[in-house]
């Protein structure tokens, strides 16, 4: 439909349409911005569990090349109508916001408070495998069952993977970016923790805490260059699947969430550590039980305990929404 008027292109894409609706949407991208500084949990994990996972998808694959034509013929009203702006904005504009002024905070609840940190984030992750599990039709197939076997071990081996010494180069940096926002869409695999895994974490969420310091925005302008790319790329290649072979796909992010519950048990051994460009690298750790109970074990259970009956609730109330 060709559109007149602004006003017209704006209201053609799907997207909240109430103040309300808008600040709900933002709110739900800025859970999923905490989620995805956390090396270990996915910001596409929050997604699933807030219920615009596949809307989220269906905006990102909206930038196509019919948008791309229409911009090229500078005809963005038409442009503007293709893309689903109204839905992408709220939820970037959340993300970005977490990323940004809770980077320094996570990092402190990550150093210094691990064990609640992670108990909140495995009862989250718990919960929301029986959610994805709720959605398949046919639970023991044996289809699905192979798929839930090698989404776990897929994710389980990504997750016992060493850290390493890495270049700080702009290709490299770019290439992360890409690596990075392909983890973060898939809910289990954090984008974060891959970032971790090939020695960027500290270096580009250090760049995130103090923007302004010298090259901190052009790094952040190239690892969003490559986020753009990989994001455009892969989200394409899900949406596909989700629309083509959705019993197939979520039986496979189901295993995905399995396999990923290694990395968030919030209780571990160390086995091995080694020094890399100055900074203490775990190479080997076994998750153990808490042999004694403190006031931090305690808080620790019952964060495991909120996280996961606020999925639940969540899950339920969207349930009756779509009702």
């Amino acid at each position: 439909m060709e559109v007149k008027t602004w006003k017209e292109a704006w209201a053609e894409g799907p997207g909240p349409k109430s103040r309300i609706e808008y600040i709900v949407l933002m709110l739900k991208g800025f859970l999923m911005g905490i989620a995805d500084l956390i090396p270990g949990v996915s910001g596409g994990t929050i997604a699933f569990i807030t219920g615009i996972y596949e809307h989220l998808l269906d905006a990102i694959a909206s930038v196509d090349k019919e948008f791309f034509k229409y911009l090229l013929k500078l005809d963005f009203k038409n442009a503007l109508a293709k893309i689903h702006l109204r839905f992408i904005i709220p939820v970037f504009v959340g993300i970005a916001t977490a990323m940004v002024s809770l980077a320094r905070l996570m990092h402190y609840l990550m150093n210094d408070h691990p064990i609640p940190t992670w108990g909140m984030f495995f009862g989250l992750i718990a919960a929301s495998i029986i959610v994805i599990w709720r959605q398949l039709n046919n639970h023991f197939a044996p289809k699905n069952m192979a798929m839930i076997i090698i989404g776990a071990a897929v994710a389980w081996v990504i997750v016992s993977l060493i850290p390493v010494s890495t270049p700080d180069d702009y290709w490299f940096i770019y290439l992360c970016g890409i690596i990075g926002i392909t983890a973060m869409i898939l809910p289990g695999i954090s984008g974060s923790f891959l970032l971790l895994i090939l020695g960027k974490y500290e270096y580009i969420t250090g760049a995130l805490k103090n923007p302004f310091a010298e090259g901190s925005l052009v790094l952040i302008l190239v690892f969003l260059c490559g986020t753009a790319t990989g994001l455009l790329g892969f989200s394409k290649i899900l949406n596909y699947f989700m629309k083509n072979f959705r019993e197939t796909t979520m039986a496979f992010l189901t295993g995905i969430l399995i396999g990923s519950m290694k990395k968030v048990w919030p209780w571990k051994e160390v086995l091995e550590t080694k020094i890399v460009r100055g900074k203490v690298r775990v190479l080997r750790e076994a998750n153990i039980f808490p042999d004694h109970y403190t006031t931090e074990t305690t808080i620790a259970f019952a964060l495991i305990l909120v996280g996961f009956i606020t999925v639940l609730v969540l899950e339920s109330q969207s349930r009756k929404r779509t009702a």
